[in-house]
């Protein structure tokens, strides 16, 4: 595939300026990704109000499904973003590993959420009533487990255009898997 043009400020719609704006704000910069959300006029506006929705998941959880599922999905990118979010929120470069293999030992509760998670996004939504058991004896509720399904979705999302598109990852790359 040839490479996938990325928009920037000067190419894209005025409502697509002002999100780049308040992005270049709050990021320092517009990341490719997002950047690649604004070749429609509506999408990069919809990605952002569904990612920052409100959620009975912590900064912490959403990362853990964030992270696992960019990795079920092998998304080099989100990989990327999420290792340096993942290290903003307070995990260590070991827990960011762990938790891209599914699990979460150090804590049962995000262990819990972490392997649900890889599960649901490995079988497509077809979650093991085991493991779904198993989350909510962590002491998750019904309410959070639709909101992990909902950071799956979003992050389904960016894991697909990046693989779709492959526009150039734009933070440090993530560390292979070993084992």
């Amino acid at each position: 595939m040839t490479s996938f043009p990325i928009p920037t400020h000067d190419t894209v719609s005025p409502n697509n300026q002002a999100l780049f704006d308040s992005l270049k704000k709050g990021l320092g910069m517009v990341p490719n990704l997002y950047a690649t959300l604004a070749h429609s006029e509506t999408a990069l506006g919809n990605y952002l109000a569904f990612q920052n929705a409100k959620s009975s998941l912590s900064a912490k959880a959403r990362e853990v499904v964030n992270l696992v599922v960019s990795q079920v999905n092998q998304c080099e990118y989100c990989l990327a973003a999420h290792t340096v979010i993942g290290g903003m929120v307070g995990f260590t470069p070991e827990q960011i590993m762990e938790i891209r293999r599914g699990r979460a030992t150090f804590d049962p509760k995000l262990d819990a959420l972490a392997r649900v998670v890889r599960n649901i996004a490995s079988e497509r939504g077809h979650a093991d009533p085991a493991l779904v058991d198993a989350f909510l004896a962590a002491g998750w509720t019904a309410g959070n487990l639709v909101d992990a399904i909902v950071v799956i979705g979003d992050k389904t999302v960016t894991n697909y255009l990046h693989g779709t598109t492959k526009v150039p990852v734009d933070f440090p790359a993530a560390p292979a898997l070993k084992g």
